[in-house]
């Protein structure tokens, strides 16, 4: 997928995909995977991640809306991902089946490993 169309897909009204496209015209990396799978699927995989978090007292930007958006959409759908050019981010992001549309995003925090000293 073309950069531009990513940003015109990312025109959302939401805070996490405002956030992914800001991330995205600022020299952000990003792909968009081929295959498609059940939005289920990955409802109930981030749906325990969520939960983990916030165990840890993390509460991740839309990662709750975009599971429920998840549930809701019942048609598989095809995901992506940005990674911010400063390396704290990652964007997680679903599209339609057929790419037409964005179903969800949500802002993670990258887990960088620090080198012992």
């Amino acid at each position: 997928m073309e950069r531009h169309v990513l940003e015109k897909l990312l025109a959302g009204d939401d805070e996490a995909s405002a956030a992914a496209l800001a991330a995205l015209r600022s020299g952000a990396t990003y792909s968009v995977w081929d295959t498609t799978h059940p939005a289920e699927q990955h409802a109930g995989v981030f749906a325990l991640r969520l939960r983990r978090m916030r165990l840890r007292g993390v509460e991740p930007l839309g990662l709750e809306r975009m599971v429920q958006l998840l549930r809701e959409h019942r048609r598989p759908v095809r995901g992506g991902m940005i990674d911010s050019a400063d390396q704290k981010w990652t964007f997680l992001f679903y599209f339609t089946e057929d790419g037409s549309a964005l179903v969800a995003c949500a802002r993670l925090q990258r887990w960088v490993e620090r080198s012992p000293l």
